[in-house]
C-alpha cells in the first residue's frame, strides 16, 4: 500500500449503561418447543479502531475473537500450529512479492550524483519477526527475549527484501535505515542484516535511536522533554538526511509509526497484523491516509488469510486493546469488577432472562412438567477472564488451567448466581454441562458453593471424561458429521439428549461458546459474549 488448541475447561469509568442487545436465540435444528432463531454462528463482519476503543460501545460479539484472530494471522503466514512461518510459499509472502514488484517498477533509475534516497525500517521491514513474535513470545512482546534474539542476530531477511533493496540500490538510489532500536544494538542489528544478504546497510547509513538526544532532533523530540517519540524520532532523523541534501523518494516500514511526520516523497506500508505500535503524529500534521483500517470480514476459523491481505486482518495488539477496554481491565490483564462494557451487557441478558425463565418455571411445575436449565461452566457460571488475560496472556496453558481449577480460583461470572438460584428456586432442574474433565469435577462444584451457586448438585452435574477413557454410551460422534471423533457439539448435545430422555424438557441452554449450544435438545439458547477465546 502507498500512503488452536484444545480446553478442559483501555479501560475507562463508564458514564452510562449500554443498551445492547440481548443474545437470546432459537435452537438451530428447531427442536420441539422452540422456534428457530438466529444461526448458532459467529460474526464475520467487524468495525474496530485500531486503539482499542470500539471495546467502550460495541458488545462482545462485535469484537473480533482473539483466537479466530490468530487461526486467521497463522493461515496468512502459512504457519505451523507452534508459530514458524512457510519461508517459500504463503498469502503474506505473494502479497508481500506483488508489492517489490509493483514498487520496483515503479521506480525509474536515476543518477546517484542526484542523492535520491529510500529509507527503511528493520523489524518487519528488512528483519523478519514473524517466528519470534508467535513461537517464541506468543503475541506478547517480552523485552528479554527481544534483546537476545537481536542480540544472537536470529531474524530472518523479510522475504525478498534484501534483493529489493539491491535492485533499488543497482538503479541509483542511496539507501538509509532507521529503526526503533535503540543505539546499544546497531552493530549486531546491521550484522545480522549483513549476514541475511543486505549489502546496502553499514553503520553509516543505519541509525538506531540514541540514548541522548542529538542535536538534529532537539526541535522535534517535544512531545515529552529528553525522550523522542517514534514518529519524531524517524521524521527528524529523515530530515536529518534530507538536510544533507537528500531527497528521500520512498519510505518504507511495516508500521504507520513509521512513515508519519513527513520528509519523503512517499510512503510504502507493509503488511503485518502481529503487533501495533502507535505514536502521536508531529504538532500539527494531520496524514489522514497513514492509518490503520478499522473494517474487517474474518472468518472464525482463520480461512480468511487466504484472502484479505495482511490490512484486512484485525492488528491482534489492537484486538487485545479492545477486549481489555470491554472488560475495563488493566494493562496487567486484570479486569474490573464493578463496572465495564462486559458487566452492563451480560447485566441486561441476565435481566432479560431472569424473570421471564422463573416465571416458566413456576407455570411447567404448576402443570405437572419438569422443566430444566443447562448452564455451562467457563465464562458462563465461572468467570475465566483474569485466568486467560492476567495470568496466560491470551495462551491458554492447560498445565495453568487445572492449577486454576483445583484451588478453586475463579469467580462467578457477573450476575449469574442469582439467575442460576432464581431458576433453581422457581422450580427448574439446574444442570451444568462442561468440557472440564471428570477430574475436575468436584473442584468445579466447590468453586461454584464457593461463589454463591447454591443450584448445581453432583448428580446433575456433568463433566467430560478424560482423555483415555471411553465416553458414556449415550454420547453420538456423529453430531457434528465427523463420526471419527468425539467433539464438543458431539459430547454436549448428546448430554441434553440423554438429560431430556429422563424426561426433563429443557427450556434454556447457557453458554459462552456456540458449541456449547449447538445441537439442538433444548428450547432457547442464550449466548453470553466472550471475545477471548474460540472453541469451534
Amino acid at each position: 500500500m502507498f500512503t488452536s488448541r484444545a480446553r478442559t475447561g483501555l479501560a475507562g469509568a463508564l458514564t452510562a449503561a449500554l443498551c445492547l442487545p440481548i443474545a437470546l436465540v432459537g435452537p438451530a435444528d428447531a427442536a420441539a418447543g422452540g422456534s428457530r432463531g438466529p444461526a448458532l454462528a459467529p460474526k464475520v463482519h467487524f468495525t474496530m479502531a485500531a486503539d482499542g476503543s470500539s471495546g467502550l460501545t460495541v458488545g462482545g460479539a462485535e469484537i473480533p475473537n482473539i483466537d479466530s484472530v490468530k487461526k486467521t494471522i497463522r493461515t496468512y503466514y502459512n504457519a505451523t500450529p507452534s508459530g514458524i512461518a512457510d519461508k517459500v510459499s504463503s498469502p503474506y509472502i505473494s502479497e508481500l512479492t506483488a508489492i517489490e514488484a509493483k514498487t520496483l517498477a515503479s521506480l525509474p533509475k536515476v543518477d546517484p550524483a542526484a542523492k535520491k534516497a529510500l529509507v527503511f525500517d528493520a523489524d518487519d521491514t528488512t528483519l523478519w519477526n514473524y517466528d519470534f513474535e508467535d513461537s517464541v513470545i506468543h503475541f506478547n512482546f517480552d523485552v528479554a527475549k527481544n534483546s537476545d534474539w537481536v542480540n544472537r542476530e536470529l531474524f530472518p531477511a523479510v522475504p525478498g527484501m534484501p534483493a529489493f533493496v539491491a535492485a533499488v540500490q543497482a538503479k541509483g538510489y542511496s539507501i538509509f535505515g532507521i529503526t526503533g532500536r535503540g543505539e546499544a544494538q546497531e552493530d549486531h542489528t546491521v550484522s545480522n542484516l549483513i549476514n541475511d544478504g543486505f549489502t546496502a546497510f553499514n553503520n553509516d547509513n543505519f541509525y538506531t535511536k540514541p540514548a541522548v538526544i542529538p542535536d538534529y532532533l532537539s526541535s522535534f523530540c517535544i512531545a515529552t522533554a529528553g525522550k523522542c517519540n517514534t514518529v519524531e524520532y524517524k521524521a527528524g532523523t529523515r530530515a536529518h538526511i534530507e538536510s544533507q541534501g537528500y531527497d528521500i523518494v520512498l519510505n518504507v516500514g511495516d508500521q504507520w509509526s513509521d512513515l508519519q511526520g513527513g520528509y519523503a516523497d512517499k510512503a510504502l506500508k507493509l503488511p503485518n497484523p502481529t503487533y501495533y505500535l502507535p505514536s502521536p503524529n508531529l504538532p500539527g500534521v494531520s496524514e489522514p491516509a497513514l492509518a490503520p483500517r478499522t473494517e474487517f470480514t474474518m472468518a472464525p476459523d482463520g480461512s480468511s488469510g487466504k484472502t484479505v491481505g495482511g490490512a484486512g486482518i484485525p492488528n491482534i495488539d489492537s484486538v487485545k486493546s479492545t477486549i481489555r477496554a470491554y472488560y475495563g481491565a488493566t494493562s496487567a490483564g486484570i479486569a474490573n469488577k464493578s463496572t465495564s462494557p462486559y458487566i452492563s451487557e451480560l447485566a441486561g441478558i441476565e435481566a432479560d432472562n431472569t424473570s421471564r425463565l422463573v416465571n416458566q418455571c413456576k407455570r411447567l411445575v404448576r402443570k405437572g412438567g419438569r422443566p430444566a436449565i443447562v448452564f455451562d461452566a467457563d465464562d458462563t457460571t465461572l468467570w475465566t477472564y483474569d485466568m486467560e488475560d492476567g495470568a496466560m496472556r491470551f495462551n491458554f496453558d492447560p498445565t495453568l488451567q487445572n492449577t486454576w481449577v483445583t484451588n478453586g480460583l475463579f469467580l462467578a461470572t457477573p450476575g449469574m448466581p442469582a439467575l442460576v438460584n432464581a431458576v433453581g428456586a422457581a422450580g427448574c432442574t439446574v444442570f451444568g454441562l462442561t468440557g472440564r474433565n471428570d477430574g475436575q469435577k468436584a473442584a468445579t462444584l466447590a468453586n461454584l458453593a464457593a461463589v454463591g451457586y447454591t443450584a448445581f448438585t453432583p448428580e446433575n452435574y456433568y463433566t467430560k471424561w478424560i482423555s483415555g477413557s471411553t465416553p458414556p454410551a449415550y454420547v453420538d460422534p456423529n453430531l457434528d458429521g465427523n463420526p471419527a471423533t468425539y467433539s464438543t457439539i458431539d459430547y454436549k448435545a448428546s448430554t441434553r439428549a440423554h438429560i431430556e430422555s429422563q424426561g426433563y424438557d429443557i427450556v434454556a441452554n447457557f453458554g459462552d461458546q456456540y458449541s456449547d449450544l449447538i445441537g439442538g435438545s433444548a428450547d432457547r439458547s442464550v449466548k453470553l459474549p466472550n471475545p477471548t477465546y474460540y472453541l469451534p
